[in-house]
């Protein structure tokens, strides 16, 4: 076999409506993971006690 560099290619930013994926560097054993950050997609109210009757 040829002796091929072991570097992962950099990867784009990955993004959709509420997920953004990157690429992490590499670590001492070449591990290359990534982050996902995920972004709120439901609202919360402000809770009001009922009207009495």
């Amino acid at each position: 076999m040829s002796e091929q560099s072991k570097t992962r290619p950099k990867v784009p930013e990955g993004r959709t409506r509420y997920v953004t994926t990157r690429q992490r560097e590499p670590n001492e054993k070449g591990f290359v993971g990534y982050d996902t950050i995920w972004e709120s997609f439901q609202k919360e109210a402000k809770y009001e006690t009922p009207k009495r009757p």
